[in-house]
């Protein structure tokens, strides 16, 4: 059900209970994790469709069964005692709105000051239907000059899965055409493609 974990991987510390609950809960929902894994020690991670809540539950499962060690922004409103200390210990880091750097300039910080990060997203940017999906993700690479690894959920056979690895050509148009195409076979929870 997970696939091999490469080296360069930004792994958390060992906890057997944590992954057999991952592991536990991707079973019980009958879903299975699809590798290769990329073996990238900094990259900024895509996860879409993002169709549903039920994403964020099979996505934090599979964080878990992989015991992979992801970065997730999350606004600074939710961390009051006790939730900021259990989104803290998943993985969430507190976004401040007020900063002047805006969300991408505080991603690439949090990567450019990290010797091994994976910083996760949902390129949608919400779970409602888009046209267009928000270009933040690219010029969060381009910037920290590091790859994109795209991840999908694909519900019809209830699998996650990982491509190979993307890098930024400085044409976002361009680079969100070819990802959107690769994208395409995967379907989400409540409605089509993406």
């Amino acid at each position: 059900m997970v696939p091999v974990i490469p080296s360069n991987v930004p792994r958390v510390k060992p906890n057997a209970f944590v992954r057999w609950l991952g592991r536990t809960v991707l079973r019980l929902g009958g879903w299975r994790i699809r590798g290769p894994i990329p073996d990238l020690s900094k990259a900024v991670v895509i996860a879409a469709p993002h169709t549903s809540n039920w994403d964020g539950l099979w996505g934090l499962a599979a964080k878990m069964a992989l015991g992979v060690e992801a970065r997730i922004l999350g606004k600074d409103k939710l961390f009051w005692w006790p939730l900021g200390s259990v989104l803290r210990g998943l993985g969430v880091v507190p976004l401040d709105r007020s900063s002047p750097q805006g969300t991408v300039g505080q991603a690439v910080a949090m990567i450019q000051g990290s010797e091994r990060i994976w910083f996760a997203l949902a390129p949608e940017g919400t779970r409602k239907p888009v046209k267009e999906w928000k270009t933040g993700f690219l010029r969060i690479a381009r910037t920290a000059q590091v790859p994109v690894i795209p991840a999908y959920f694909h519900y019809t056979e209830r699998v996650i899965g990982f491509g190979p690895p993307f890098h930024t050509s400085g044409d976002d148009v361009a680079d969100m055409a070819a990802i959107r195409a690769w994208y395409r076979p995967w379907r989400g929870r409540n409605r089509g493609t993406t």
